[in-house]
């Protein structure tokens, strides 16, 4: 009966170690947003630090590729210019009709059906041109429209769960076995208590060294996580930190969903129009659409003897203002967006892999390294409440 009781110091010990990693892994990831009142509570280490990681990933890794200029000539501009044309052409009448039913209804209602139909025509021939230059501009400047971090940071804020799943799917395999081996190393530590126990079953006992055992678990939880950096050998066995060892994979599966959830073409799109530098991104759009109505014969006569130049001028910003709007519903086809996206991926992917593993280590470690400690005195308080409930169990068996 003694020793069944001995041996379960070491089984409360693994169960402690299992639980609290478990614990350390869910804090990491939840709540999504904070729960709490005031400055008490608690939001996942992770979704706090989005922000913080999508920068670093941002300054050692999306920078490298020189620019977003030669990132945005691997995305095949004319593949973009297919995809713009394929979709305004079919509309072009629609978006004619929208502009002038809202700024001069009664000419374009009075206006021969001939003459509309020389405009419709006009605007299909030249369009294409038109979106070809402005795609080659917008490519020329690129670096310079989009803030890459204010696009992340506002993503982010948007769904902070994105962060989570990136964690999640990337480092699986690593976050299981941080688990299982709190199991294993908790053991080992209780193991390591018996022989005190057997000399000292003092009340304080296991409860404190169900502190440690939490509290230790944890620690080497996170830090194996992490390292060691470089690769060493210890026995028969090469030891590194488990998301460093499997850098090529996590840096696959890492680059898809930055690509496929963060740096859209849409989100590119959208940065460009609605971001710092959006006042230029709109002069430009005006600079490329500027010939469709000054070159346009029947247009341009018809509006200005109809409606005077104050109205043409009207109608001109009213054509930049639908631009804008068509541009938004132009990129936000998912279909094309997925097909985009393993052109960023695998340039995201090749530079993550090149990066040395204190580099690759830099852009994982900072979300928990601030937030270490809370996590470990959590893991300790569990592990003192099941030595205080083993302190209890053992007593009842012994006595």
């Amino acid at each position: 009966m003694i020793d069944l009781a001995l041996l379960s110091v070491p089984a409360m010990a693994a169960v402690t170690g299992w639980v609290t990693n478990w614990l350390a892994i869910q804090m990491s990831f939840y709540p999504v947003r904070f729960v709490g009142i005031g400055a008490i509570g608690w939001q996942g280490v992770i979704p706090r630090k989005a922000e913080k990681m999508a920068h670093i990933c941002i300054d050692r890794t999306l920078q490298k590729f020189g620019d977003l200029n030669a990132v945005y000539e691997k995305l095949e501009p004319h593949q973009i210019v297919e995809q713009v044309v394929s979709q305004l052409i079919p509309r072009v009448d629609e978006y004619i009709d929208e502009i002038m039913y809202e700024n001069h209804p009664v000419l374009w209602d009075n206006l021969p059906i001939f003459l509309k139909n020389r405009i419709y025509q006009w605007a299909r021939a030249e369009l294409p041109s038109r979106i070809e230059e402005l795609v080659e501009d917008f490519g020329d400047d690129l670096s310079d429209l989009v803030d890459l971090k204010a696009l992340l940071s506002r993503e982010l804020q948007r769904h902070p769960d994105l962060m989570n799943r990136i964690f999640q799917q990337a480092g699986s395999v690593e976050l299981r076995s941080v688990i299982n081996l709190g199991a294993v190393i908790g053991a080992v530590l209780g193991a390591l208590i018996v022989p005190f126990w057997t000399r000292y079953p003092e009340p304080w006992l296991l409860p404190v060294a169900g502190f440690a055992v939490g509290f230790i678990t944890n620690w080497l939880a996170i830090n194996l996580i992490f390292a060691p950096v470089e690769p060493r050998r210890f026995l028969f066995w090469k030891v590194q930190g488990l998301f460093l060892r499997r850098q090529s994979e996590i840096s696959d599966v890492w680059a898809r969903l930055v690509a496929e959830e963060l740096i859209t073409v849409e989100k590119v799109a959208d940065a460009m129009v609605n971001g710092a530098q959006g006042d230029r991104t709109r002069a430009i759009i005006q600079k490329h659409l500027r010939p469709l109505l000054d070159n346009s014969p029947v247009l341009k006569t018809v509006t200005q003897v109809s409606v005077g130049v104050t109205g043409y001028t009207e109608l001109k910003k009213a054509l930049y203002q639908k631009a804008v709007v068509a541009s938004g519903e132009v990129f936000s086809d998912p279909a094309f967006n997925r097909g985009r996206a393993p052109v960023v991926a695998q340039v995201l992917a090749g530079q993550m892999k090149a990066l040395g593993p204190d580099e690759f280590q830099g852009i994982l470690r900072p979300a928990f390294h601030e937030e270490e400690l809370q996590l470990m005195l959590v893991g300790g308080i569990f592990g003192a409440v099941g030595g205080l409930i083993q302190f209890v169990c053992l007593n009842y068996l012994v006595f």
